[in-house]
Formats: structure tokens, sequence, C-alpha cells
């Protein structure tokens, strides 16, 4: 067990310069918090000053000045004793030598888990060698997971980062410009999710001044400019009210509230006009006693101002997904302008302002609201934690993408046939709400009807929409699924799903290339001889080995120096020679310059003239062709010694099958119809299939084209049949259609 010395020189200084500011703290703490613990924050200073006794910041200052702002930050939040402990203590794990079991030893296992909460991955781990971004995505997910289970984490980790914004001038320029990307981008978003608008107004503008600060600088001075004329204007707007409302006998405050920089920033840009043109430059808010008040009060604003209905939201009836409530009404004066109005209760403005941190009653480890409520404001925590099954390898940017998809959304609410009800971000598609209802519905998803008419699976969905799903065991996830789907649920699934299907089909080309190699060089391919490549090439099994080799991650001359030194070496010079034989047959396709030669069309995406595409050289086989976005390709364009430069030959007469996925109303005569359609195209038919359950049609064809053209007008020719819901072309990314090349 250590020992603080108290004569240390460093320590007595610093004690000395920071007693007075802490007992300030302390003071602070305890007048809203009666219950609190000195002696607890006490020891946590003294520790702290410990830890920290050696530290400096960028600013040259003592690094507690960082801890002891946290602290007082937490304050303001109005923090009980054991998250003020942990602020003073946040940093001592990731920046000084004393480990989380120190910390759990003099504070116990609850302040130990909130500075763990907070601490960054590489610092506990020793991951140090990860990259920037899977090192930050984990980070993230950690501070997630501590967060799920102790709201007080990511609070800490709120007032961590707005004291580092507050002094971000003295960081590096490189630095600098990462840090403010992240908070604007992760933490003030994080923030509003949690209902801090004050904390999020802050963060925005902090990252705003380092990201664009001559945009900033400018904004703010023109701003500054106009403040006299703007708010003798606000007290013109406010006189009538305050008249008006003690008129009533109500108790009323009324306060005109300026919008942050940012927030004016992002509306001159989404409208395309100058400062002089964006009115809505300040909020009036109305401050009342209860809830009857509040409507009482919209209805005298509507009386002295022209209200404009379409701007009326009722967020008192249906609260935002943070909790927050109010009126919101748009009015306007007598010159034309419009003006915001937000009418709320004293408590729902403690909310609006302190979100989370305002739930927090202050008795020791407990909470004011009720367990349910509170855990319906992590709830949206708990389910993006639980896309991820424990143990499961994180994808980095596939976590960080749906942290932000949850972080930047708005809400609709629809409906079950059954009444039950879905929030859901703005823009989603049934799709999503197939995902939200249980993964197996969306997994095999194929159709929607809301309200009661079919419609396509991209379609958008809008409050009060009522929604029935349609399943098939015959339907899969589709890469063409991610390009609608909204929510991070469902786009967890998909990739997920698709990555597993890439992954089988990896496992099956390595097994087809090093069965070749072995018969090839007549080595044979025994059970000790794979143990011992798995265990010389440092894999975990047989699959993985094989998806390597089949992925390209690992050359076939690797593994087979691994079996032998004096196998000789093959290139790609020399696979070429062998594969690319000129042939009496003019090919469609031309590789590095050099045409007639033996190519294989990628089943899995069916290129046709007038796609991007790509050669992989298969060895073994020669080489395939594939669209540069068919998902099987993208992980082996960076693997040069597999991949290959071609080009369609445009004078080539050759046909080529596409495979299309059609979903529509049954009706009579809908199978004549499409093939009518098909026909009219000068296209040939290789093969139907129609299937029909509750008056829905879903299908597949396979047709032969000339080019992408020629696919286009068939697509189109089909699409214009009545009751045609949709018509894509299919990428065969499913088990069962795996394709061998």
């Amino acid at each position: 067990m250590f020992k603080i010395e108290k004569d240390d020189a460093a320590y007595k200084t610093l004690h000395s310069k920071y007693e007075k500011p802490f007992m300030g703290l302390m003071e602070e703490v305890c007048s809203y918090n009666t219950g609190c613990n000195k002696d607890l924050l006490i020891q946590a200073f003294e520790f702290g000053l410990w830890a920290h006794r050696d530290q400096l910041r960028y600013s040259g200052e003592p690094y507690f000045e960082h801890c002891l702002n946290v602290a007082n930050i937490l304050a303001k939040f109005r923090m009980d004793s054991t998250t003020i402990t942990a602020g003073i203590l946040h940093d001592v794990v990731e920046d000084t030598g004393f480990k989380l079991d120190d910390i759990k030893a003099v504070f116990g296992k609850d302040i130990a888990n909130l500075v763990n909460g907070v601490t960054k991955i590489s610092e506990i781990s020793g991951r140090k060698s990860l990259s920037l971004e899977l090192r930050q995505a984990e980070t993230f997910r950690k501070m997630l997971l501590s967060m799920a289970n102790d709201i007080r984490v990511i609070i800490i980790k709120f007032a961590d980062r707005l004291h580092n914004m507050r002094t971000l001038h003295y960081v590096a320029a490189r630095k600098r410009m990462r840090i403010a990307m992240e908070t604007r981008d992760v933490y003030a978003p994080l923030a509003h999710r949690f209902g801090m608008a004050q904390l999020k107004s802050e963060l925005e503008d902090l990252s705003f001044k380092y990201i664009d600060n001559k945009a900033y600088n400018d904004l703010a001075r023109r701003l500054s400019e106009r403040k006299e004329e703007r708010e003798e204007y606000i007290e013109k707007i406010i006189n009538p009210i305050l008249k008006e409302v003690k008129q009533h006998n109500i108790n009323a405050e009324v306060q005109g509230r300026p919008k942050h920089l940012y927030s004016i920033y992002r509306k001159m840009k989404a409208r395309n006009k100058p400062l002089e043109e964006i009115y809505d430059l300040f909020a009036i808010r109305i401050i009342v006693t209860d809830v009857a008040e509040c409507y009482y009060v919209l209805g005298i604003i509507h009386n002295l101002f022209i209200p404009v209905y379409e701007r009326f939201k009722d967020y008192i009836a249906m609260p935002k997904f943070n909790g927050y409530q109010s009126l919101h009404t748009t009015v306007v004066d007598k010159l034309g302008r419009m003006i915001e109005v937000q009418i709320r209760t004293l408590d729902m403005h403690r909310v609006a302002e302190m979100g989370i941190a305002a739930h927090w009653r202050y008795k020791e480890g407990k909470s004011g609201d009720s367990k349910d409520d509170f855990e319906a404001k992590l709830l949206w925590v708990r389910q993006l934690l639980e896309q991820y099954e424990e143990g499961e390898t994180v994808d980095a940017k596939d976590f960080l993408d749906s942290l932000k998809i949850n972080l930047y959304q708005d809400e609709v609410f629809v409906f079950t046939p059954k009444g039950d009800v879905f929030k859901l971000p703005k823009g989603a598609t049934p799709l999503d709400f197939a995902f939200a209802i249980h993964t197996n519905v969306g997994m095999h998803c194929i159709g929607a009807k809301v309200n009661g008419k079919i419609v396509p699976l991209k379609s958008t969905l809008n409050s009060g929409d009522q929604i029935e799903i349609i399943t098939s065991q015959n339907q899969h996830p589709n890469q063409d699924w991610l390009t609608f789907v909204k929510t991070s649920k469902a786009r967890h699934h998909v990739r997920k799903y698709l990555r597993e299907i890439q992954f089988e089909h990896s496992v099956k080309l390595g097994e087809e290339i090093l069965t070749k190699y072995f018969k090839r060089y007549h080595i044979k391919m025994t059970e000790s001889v794979l143990d011992e490549l798995i265990h010389k090439l440092q894999f975990d099994d047989l699959h993985h080995m094989k998806a390597a080799i089949g992925r390209g991650d690992i050359s076939i001359e690797k593994v087979f120096a691994a079996v032998t030194p004096d196998k000789p070496q093959e290139h790609k010079d020399n696979l070429l020679e062998k594969f690319l034989r000129r042939g009496k047959k003019r090919s469609a396709v031309q590789v590095e310059g050099v045409d007639n030669i033996v190519v294989h069309i990628g089943k899995c995406c069916q290129p046709v003239p007038g796609d991007d595409i790509i050669g992989y050289v298969t060895k073994g086989k020669g080489v395939t062709i594939h669209r540069t976005n068919c998902p099987n390709i993208q992980r082996l364009i960076e693997v040069k010694d597999r991949t290959i430069q071609v080009n369609w030959t445009v004078e080539a007469d050759e046909k080529f099958k596409v495979q299309l996925a059609l979903l529509g109303e049954d009706r009579y005569h809908l199978l004549r119809d499409i093939t009518q359609a098909i026909s009219a195209q000068n296209t040939n038919i290789i093969h139907v299939d129609l299937r029909s359950k509750d008056k829905i049609v879903t299908g597949k064809l396979i047709v032969e084209v000339k080019n992408l053209p020629h696919l286009t007008r068939v697509i189109n020719s089909i699409s214009k049949l009545k009751g045609m819901i949709s018509v894509e072309r299919v990428e065969s990314f499913v088990k069962k259609k795996i394709a061998q090349n």
C-alpha cells in the first residue's frame, strides 16, 4: 500500500495552491447535498494531488488544475459526492503509475468502476499498437458498457471533455482538429441524446471555433455588432407578453434566449442565406408553474401574434427521445418576422437544460427517477450494445457508424396491426421496422404493407403509420439493403450476415487453392501437415487459414514456404502466362490490353458490359470478372498480386445472364404481362419462378442481356406493369448461391 508523503516539496506546493479552491468546491457540493461525504472528498483531493504532483498540462499548469476543474463542472451539474470524487480521480489510472486496483483498495468498487469507465482502452489493456480508429471504437464501447450500468460515467466524461475543449488552444494544431471534430460528431450529439442542452451548445460552439476559426470569428463579430439592436427587439416582444400573462394572474418568467453560434451557422448553410436573412436568431422562453398554465399561455401568445400553425409542436404530450418537454410555437410579429416561442414548466426547464444530470437526486448513490424511468433513458444504449455479442470482434467503422446513427436522429412513432407503438429514427423504412420487431423478422423481410397498401422496403415511414411485415424463409439480406436502412440494429445485422457469407466464400476459395497446389506439387494434405501450417502461420483454426488464403491476405507462396523451403516461387506474371491463353473465340473482356483470353464472369455479381469491372486472378482457373462494387471483391482490391485491370470490348457480341428479383401485388395475367414486357425488349428468358402468398407475389427471373442499357430497359419495362412494387438486380450473395470462382 502506498503512502502520501505530505512533506514532499511538490505535494506541499500543490496543496498550498489548491487547498482554498478545493474548500470552495466542497462547500458548494454540501450546499445542495445535505448528505455530502466531506471525508471522501478530502481523501480524493489528497490522493489526486499526490498522484499528479509531478505532471504538467500543455498550458504549463499543474495537471491537478484539470482534475479540480472537472470536479467543479460536476458540481455545477449538482452531482453527488461519489461522482465528484471520481471526477477528481478520473485521470489517475490513465496518466499516472497508479492502477485500478489502487483506486478500488482506497475508494471502493463504485468509484473504481466510474474511473474505469472513463479511462481510455489503450491505457488499461496495453493495446497502443491498435489503430487509432479501433482504439477509439473500443474506448467508446467500453464507456457505453460502463454507462449502461451507471449513468454517472458519461456525466464525468462530459465534464472532462468540456474542460479539455475550454483549454484546447494549448494543444498542438493537428491533435486539436481531431479532438474538436470528435467532440462535434460524438460528444455534442451524445449530450443532446441525454437532453443536456447547455452542454451540447457549448461543446458545439467550442468545436466550431477550432474546426472553422475564420467563420467562427466572423459570425461572432457580426452578432456582437448587432447585440444592442437585438436586445432592443427582444424587449419589445417580451414586454407585451409579460403584461398579458400578469393580467391573467399567471406568474411567469419570460426571457429571450439567443441561439448559439454553431446553430446559427448551420441555419445559414442549410438555407444558403447570409446572416442578415436569418431572422430566428433567438427564441422567447416562457416558464410557468404547471402544465395547465403552459396551454393557457399558448392561447395568450396566439392572441397577441399571428401563429404559424404548421410549426406548432406539442412536446409535452409527446416528449422527445431525450425526455425534453415543452410547447413550441412560431408566430409572426407586426413586421412579418417569425419568432419561436417555447413554453414549459420549471421542472421541464431544468430537465431541458441539464438533461440526465437533472434526474439525479443528491442522496448518495440513489436516483430520483423510478427504476423504469431511468431504464428508459438508457434503453438506446443497451439496444446498441446488444447488437454486439459478448466476445465478438468489434469492427471499428461499424461500431462508430452505429453510435453516430443512434446519436443523430429525430423520431417517428409507428404501429403494428395490433396497436403496439415503435419509435424509429426519422427516415426509417419498413425494413428498419422489421428489425425493430425481431432480428429474424428483419432477416427474412420481403415486403411490407403500410396503412394497408403494399410499399417497397425502401419507403420512408411517417408518424402514425401502421405497418405489417411480410416475410419469406427464402429471403436473405443483400448489399442493397445497406443503402437505405437507417437504424444501427438493421445495419449491424445486415453487415454481419454479409461478412459471414463472404467468410464462407473465402473459405471455399482458399480450400480450392490449397487442394490444387498440394496436388500440383505432389504434397499430401494430411491433418498433421495442416496442423503444422496453422501453427506456423499463427491462425486460430483451419477455417480462418483457408479464409485468409481465399481473401488473398496470405499468399500461396508463404503457405508453401511453411511446408517446404524448396518449393519454387510463382509470380503473377507466370500465373497470367499460364491462364491468359489466346482462344479461337474473341472474349468480351480485355485483360491488361490483351484480349482473346480465358475469363470467367462472376456468378456472385453477374457483370454486364457497361458495369465498372475488375479482374481477380483465381489460381487454378484463370481470371474472374467482378463488378467493382461486388461485395466479394471489396476486400481483394488491395491485394495487388491477385487483382488486375480489365475492360469490356464493346464490339464483342455476347449475351450475359442476369438475375432479377420481383415484388408485386398478385393479380390475373401477371405472368403473361411480365413475359410480354421482357419480350418487347428483345430479351430471352432463361428461368422464371413466381410465388404468391397473402396476395403478394415474389419472384426471380434470369434473363439474357447484351449490356447495361439493355438491362435497364428490361427493368424499366417490368417496373411499369400494374401492381409491380419493385424490380431489382440480384447480387446472388447468399449461402446457396456462393460463386464458385
